[in-house]
């Protein structure tokens, strides 16, 4: 067995890698198959008689794998990576600076998530809280592929804009989540 996992391309883009062209619609299913059958060739346990390099590169090759299979398969991840490689990178950390009207739309869910403890349904709170924030993340994501689509200067800047959005509402919901957790998986 060579010190290199066959099929494995570090340099590869995660999209080249799963087989499948750039884009923000991905076949969930593909991508799974495709993901056990890069785990089991970059498997630690299958360069065990290769010395610490081989264990090193095994280690290496199946972060990368990881790391491809966890950005396709994560909305936000995968529109950051695609507009990184358009050659418009995003920090979503930095340059936050939002319109009004979703500022103040996300004041209000965090409004809706703050006050389900109180309320005399927790579970209908909850659940109604999800599913603006779910909604609010599907346009989030239709806007990102129209303008990313576009390809224009201007359009990737907007479409970057939909991806710092997508971040608040990724976070939003990732709260109701742990919300919903606490208040019944008790």
């Amino acid at each position: 067995m060579s010190d290199i996992p066959a099929g494995i391309d570090l340099t590869a883009s995660y999209f080249e890698l799963f087989g499948m062209e750039a884009g923000y619609d991905i076949n969930r299913d593909a991508i799974q198959d495709r993901y056990l059958d890069l785990q089991r060739i970059v498997h630690p346990d299958r360069f065990a008689g290769l010395g610490e390099r081989g264990q090193r590169l095994a280690v290496q090759y199946a972060a990368f794998v990881n790391e491809a299979y966890q950005t396709l398969c994560s909305p936000l991840k995968r529109a950051l990576y695609l507009l990184e490689h358009s050659g418009h990178p995003v920090d979503i950390e930095k340059n936050t600076v939002m319109d009004t009207g979703f500022l103040m739309q996300q004041l209000e869910l965090r409004e809706e998530l703050g006050e389900v403890r109180e309320s005399c349904d927790p579970e209908s709170a909850i659940e109604a809280v999800l599913e603006h924030a779910e909604e609010l993340m599907t346009s989030l994501q239709l806007g990102f592929v129209t303008c990313w689509k576009s390809g224009t200067a201007d359009d990737l800047e907007k479409a970057a804009d939909f991806a710092r959005k997508m971040h608040f509402a990724e976070k939003l919901i990732s709260e109701a989540e742990e919300l919903e957790e606490q208040l019944f998986d008790s």
